[in-house]
């Protein structure tokens, strides 16, 4: 509005009498007169302020990051990734860590039961039928691999009450009127039982070999051991080799013991663990990837944009506090409600369509205001007569109002073109994975 102003003050009191033969009747290839008669300064200077005003309108602008994040979540959500708004895809982009539960995330979450190690008073089917009784109170994968082999050798739930779960450590009930603990060795410590050394050979034995041991304890008694091992995703190692193509640095948090950890860090080529974590330590852990602030075991890490890769109850906090949360398909009801951007289809690999999709639609953001911006600064002075005394060249409002709207279409169509941008870099990952099988 002020630059229209100065432009009618200047054309109608000092432009026409520094350049008298701008009102001769003019003819360009942009805009002719059509009246023989000279025109009045006024009539110019309107003219020139019409022009002033339809070219500065800023549509384009306006258009410019809209359009391309309508785009971008419509693609993402095409190839079963919910992105749950703009903000989310722009953040995305900066990322440049990328942190990672273990089980049900990197690995398939769905664990198999592979060793019962009952104490002398327990036989293998009691000691599995107090830890499917236990269990059944929880929905944890580990929990449901435990209830799903007590099911298939057809040993029923005892009487159980009281459940009682402590997150990232174990559960207890009262089972037959004797209180029953199961979880981790550090939850039965924390009761006052201790595990046998032969029994503490074997847990580490198990962490060594990548499964999970769970504890079991009936009325301040250790009843025994389990080992539940869980497969590694497909595409887990494809995937984290594709995010360290792209600049991220991949970082496992697990609540499981350092040994097991480390075997599942090895197959996918994390080399950042962070094991033996509980819910709230995630949390702490993350935010000191956040801040620059000392933490000597992780001391290239610090000051990151940070996604957690989630899909339990345990995860909440952490999806909460990095700057993306990602949930996978088939992840707890508060993982999802959590999550930034959800995974929808049971693939790990769409994590980096996700990263792609986010960077490709920055880009298109960034080329939108680009144009917009160099279009109003080559326009304006353009509306506004600079061309004019040397070069007789006049835009008048219908030619603005043109320009203006191709402007507009222009921010609009380039949108448009993420779609074919990112299906041709989707096929040429098709492509390349089918080469390297």
């Amino acid at each position: 509005m002020v630059v229209a102003l100065l432009v009618f003050l200047f054309w109608n009191f000092i432009g026409t009498k520094l350049y008298p033969q701008v009102l001769e009747p003019v003819s360009t290839v942009i805009a002719h007169a059509h009246s023989m008669a000279a025109p009045s300064p006024l009539l110019l200077s309107l003219k020139l302020t019409i022009a002033v005003l339809v070219v500065a309108c800023p549509c384009a602008l306006g258009l410019a990051t809209p359009t391309a994040i309508l785009v971008g979540t419509g693609i993402g959500a095409e190839r079963g990734l919910l992105i749950k708004g703009g903000d989310i895809l722009e953040t995305a982009h900066q990322l440049n860590a990328i942190v990672f539960d273990k089980t049900g995330t990197l690995t398939a979450g769905h664990p198999s039961l592979t060793d019962s190690l009952p104490c002398a008073d327990f036989s293998p089917d009691r000691l599995l039928q107090l830890a499917a009784t236990v269990e059944s109170g929880t929905t944890h994968p580990l929990a449901s691999a435990i209830t799903a082999a007590a099911a298939k050798q057809g040993l029923p739930l005892l009487a159980a009450e009281n459940f009682f779960t402590e997150a990232g450590l174990g559960i207890s009930a009262t089972v037959e009127g004797k209180v029953v603990l199961l979880g981790n060795q550090e939850w039965l410590e924390r009761h006052g039982l201790y595990l046998p050394e032969a029994l503490q050979a074997k847990v580490q034995a198990f962490a060594e070999a990548g499964k999970t041991a769970v504890c079991i304890a009936s009325a301040s008694e250790i009843a025994g051991i389990l080992a539940l091992q869980d497969q590694l995703r497909p595409d887990a190692r494809e995937t984290v080799a594709h995010l360290q193509e792209l600049g991220l640095s991949p970082i496992l948090l697990t609540g499981d013991r350092e040994a097991a950890a480390q075997v599942i860090a090895h197959q996918v080529g994390i080399s950042q663990v962070f094991a033996q974590v509980r819910p709230e330590e995630k949390v702490a852990i993350i935010k000191s990837l956040q801040i620059k602030e000392s933490l000597p075991s992780v001391p290239d890490f610090q000051g990151k944009i940070v996604a957690m890769v989630g899909d339990g109850i345990n995860d909440a906090p952490a999806l909460a506090q990095a700057d993306i949360g990602i949930s996978l398909q088939g992840a707890t009801a508060v993982a999802v409600e959590t999550a930034g951007i959800v995974l929808t289809r049971d693939r790990l690999s769409d994590l980096v369509a996700a990263i792609q999709l986010s960077r490709a639609t920055f880009n298109k953001i960034r080329q939108n205001l680009f144009w917009a911006l160099g279009y109003n600064i080559l326009a304006i002075p353009v509306a506004a007569g600079i061309l004019l005394p040397g070069f007789g060249i006049l835009l008048s409002p219908a030619i603005a109002g043109a320009l203006m709207a191709f402007s507009s279409v222009s921010v609009v169509t380039n949108s448009l073109l993420l779609r074919r941008q990112f299906s041709v870099e989707a096929g040429d990952r098709r492509n390349e994975a089918e080469g390297m099988s």
